[in-house]
């Protein structure tokens, strides 16, 4: 029998390489790429047959590169595997479209447990969050889509930064501003749109925020997923 193709999404080469010894017995890796455009690129070029992907990369964060996928291959088996823990994090990816949410710190067993399941047309959730997650869905607050229009320029790098999985410090850096206006804009931000928590924004960061490289080259925020970025 054929083995199932599976293309890798990391920027993180050691955990890439690891992941590559664990899949490579039981499934064929057709590619390993650094950055959301690329794992776009890849995606329409090869065709594989699930997607396992991070979420914070370069040039695009995993979950819009995988609402992107979605909207072209509607039945791609895709699994984020991840360090982030933040139950925001796993209700983003799920309504992007993922159907297995596995956390980097986890077995390795429990990444192909997560891939078998999703090839017989199942979903996977690491069991460190399943519970949460279920009351979050049920708890979760609704914010309207022009709420991100509303934001400044400032505010969605910030923003976007946040989504990438970036300290307060870190994201200071990259915008040359410092770290007491990074607060600032974070905690008017939560205000705005009516947060209680930063839980509650980062959610809403991953699900809105695009553009901005690790390399620290700031890339246009746009809410049209299909707009270039300079």
């Amino acid at each position: 029998m054929l083995k199932p193709r599976i293309l890798l999404a990391d920027d993180h080469r050691m955990v890439a390489e690891g992941v590559r010894g664990l899949l490579e017995p039981e499934y064929q890796l057709v590619g390993i790429v650094e950055d959301g455009r690329a794992l776009l690129e890849a995606v329409d070029r090869l065709r594989p047959d699930a997607v396992v992907a991070d979420i914070s990369m370069p040039l695009l964060n995993g979950i819009e590169a995988v609402r992107q996928i979605k909207k072209r291959h509607k039945s791609m088996v895709i699994v984020f595997l991840t360090m982030h823990m933040d139950v925001q994090y796993a209700a983003s990816a799920f309504e992007a479209g993922a159907s297995g949410y596995v956390l980097k710190h986890s077995a390795s067993s429990e990444l192909l447990t997560a891939l078998h399941c999703e090839l017989k047309g199942k979903t996977y959730i690491t069991p460190m969050l399943a519970g949460e997650l279920l009351q979050y869905q049920r708890d979760k607050p609704s914010v309207p889509q022009e709420a991100f229009t509303q934001l400044t320029t400032r505010q969605r790098e910030v923003l976007q930064l946040i989504a990438e999985g970036f300290s307060v410090k870190e994201s200071a850096a990259i915008l040359g501003i410092s770290t007491r206006t990074v607060e600032f804009h974070k905690y008017t931000m939560i205000e705005s749109l009516g947060f209680k928590s930063s839980a509650e924004l980062i959610r809403f960061a991953v699900q809105h925020a695009k553009g901005v490289s690790r390399s620290g080259v700031r890339l246009s925020c746009s809410v049209d997923p299909s707009s270039s970025r300079s």
